[in-house]
């Protein structure tokens, strides 16, 4: 069966600069292409929470997380359409499924805390995933830890809390450890996406993430059901769009460049977050907000430069 033509073909010009950006872009290391895919992901990620947290005030909150994934399989569907099924057949089903299976019990906890605590405590308790994530890669990966990436990790998350302490409310009591909770979990599923990359396309990845997802979440949506209202079905499918180009993202930067490398650009997401406090509440950052992000940003950048300079860089 072949597959079937696109159902969308872009102006000749788009074409043409897409090409010769798509050249551009392929002509830098693996480590660095890898880092710029992380960080466009957590930039999504970053509209994403403030959507979903805005969503959860008002809804159930498994009822949120069920139809955010649900629409991100609905955004799936007209490329498995054009492709056809056998495209996004995945080498490895159970590991599929073992993957879909944590990544839902991360989302419950993240989603149970979700609208109980400070979004910028959510933010600055989910840089703690990047510490169990290279803490796995060594383990259980076997990737080398460097010194550079542990220095990198360490400055970056200095930096989050020269932007965190001052302001940290203590609001939330125990959700804030459900919150915590949640890092590890995560952590072990972008570990067994990391794992799955050796031989899965991201394409197959992100589909079936959204699936089994979709599917283990569905009986704790139904209890305490209730109909959105035209504009939170609207925010719903932003979080589907958002959702899987956040994950896309995520999956092509692990299968270009060690897990490890890339997860001192994962405290990018507070500047992003306090760029949309600022933009969509009219939070205007402190000064230890633009101190902290430079700390960030320039441990993003000595990392990215130290990365680009390595000889040996993971296969693309």
């Amino acid at each position: 069966m072949k597959p079937r033509k696109s159902f969308f073909s872009p102006p000749r010009p788009w074409l043409l600069a897409h090409h010769r950006g798509q050249r551009m872009f392929s002509a830098w290391p693996a480590a660095v292409r890898g880092m710029v895919w992380m960080v466009l992901g957590g930039l999504l990620f970053s509209v994403l929470n403030t959507i979903a947290r805005h969503l959860t005030l008002h809804l159930d909150v498994y009822q949120s997380q069920f139809l955010r994934y649900l629409f991100g399989l609905l955004v799936m569907l007209p490329w498995v359409y054009r492709d056809g099924w056998r495209a996004y057949a995945p080498v490895n089903m159970v590991g599929q499924f073992w993957r879909g299976g944590v990544h839902t019990l991360g989302l419950i906890l993240w989603f149970t805390a979700l609208p109980q605590i400070p979004l910028a405590d959510m933010t600055a308790i989910g840089f703690t995933g990047p510490i169990f994530i290279m803490i796995g890669a060594a383990w259980f990966l076997g990737e080398p830890m460097r010194k550079d990436r542990w220095i990198a990790a360490v400055i970056g998350f200095s930096g989050v809390l020269v932007v965190v302490l001052p302001k940290m409310s203590g609001e939330g009591g125990w959700y804030n450890l459900v919150m915590l909770a949640s890092s590890p979990v995560f952590a072990a599923s972008f570990l067994i996406t990391k794992a799955l990359t050796r031989y899965e396309k991201p394409g197959v990845i992100v589909l079936w993430q959204a699936l089994t997802v979709t599917v283990l979440s569905l009986p704790m949506a139904l209890p305490h059901w209730q109909m959105p209202t035209p504009m939170q079905w609207l925010g719903f499918a932003a979080t589907g769009v958002l959702g899987t180009l956040a994950h896309y993202c995520l999956t092509r930067a692990f299968a270009m460049a060690d897990i490890s490398a890339t997860q001192s650009l994962r405290f990018l997401d507070l500047v992003w977050a306090s760029l949309l406090g600022w933009l969509v509440f009219g939070d205007v950052p402190s000064q230890s907000t633009w101190l902290g992000a430079f700390v960030i940003l320039w441990a993003t950048v000595w990392i990215a430069r130290r990365e680009s300079r390595r000889k040996s860089a993971a296969p693309d």
